[in-house]
């Protein structure tokens, strides 16, 4: 993601973005590998976290999680959904 871009311009983004990744029963580790390709090849990558994959956790420990499988950041989480970026 470019250094200078606004929030207002990363808000935008984030906002278009669809979710390319979804985390189900299999959790986190399942997807931490496709997280990372897919880091490798655009800036922002959109996770979905479904019911099945939060058990007793909320979205934002899930995001962490998966954040430190696939050596990325945690940009937002809102609702069921985060956002990461490298």
């Amino acid at each position: 993601m470019n250094e200078y871009m606004t929030d207002a311009d990363q808000q935008r983004k984030i906002h278009d973005l669809d979710a390319t990744l979804r985390v189900g029963k299999g959790g986190v580790e399942s997807v931490a590998d496709e997280l990372s390709d897919q880091l490798d090849n655009t800036d922002l990558v959109k996770v979905k976290f479904l019911r099945s994959s939060r058990g007793g956790t909320t979205t934002e420990e899930l995001a962490e999680e998966l954040a430190d499988l696939a050596n990325a950041e945690v940009v937002q989480t809102r609702g069921h959904t985060g956002v990461f970026k490298r």
